[in-house]
């Protein structure tokens, strides 16, 4: 029951985790003196990858299966997109942790279909 637990939270709550720390990344448009609408802009511009994951996870809370394939391919088109732009370190930063929560939604997901198959 505890394993059942934890795989049932901890993609929910560290997709919630990932998504505030990747908005961290749009506060850097309040240094770039933009005027205020320049700002808001550019805020919600960098907050797009912040909203596809709140989207994802928003979706994966009601069907894991969709979390495993969202959370996946959201690392995935991280790598596509930004491949030779950025060191080795900075995929893990970003892909790694979609890919952690996306297993986790489809071992939760898998668990219980296991569980009701049994």
């Amino acid at each position: 029951m505890k394993t059942e637990r934890f795989l049932y939270w901890a993609p929910r709550v560290l997709g919630i985790l990932f998504a505030a720390f990747i908005s961290l990344f749009a506060l850097d448009v309040f240094n770039e003196g933009y005027t205020p609408l320049e700002t808001a802009q550019a805020l919600l511009i960098h907050l797009i990858p912040t909203a596809l994951v709140a989207l994802a996870l928003v979706l994966a809370w009601k069907w894991e299966w969709v979390g495993l394939v969202l959370f996946m391919g959201l690392g995935l088109c991280y790598i596509i997109m930004a491949w030779g732009k950025f060191p080795l370190s900075v995929f893990f930063v970003i892909s790694g942790p979609l890919a952690l929560i996306g297993l986790l939604f489809g071992a939760h997901w898998l668990l219980k279909l296991h569980a009701h198959g049994a």
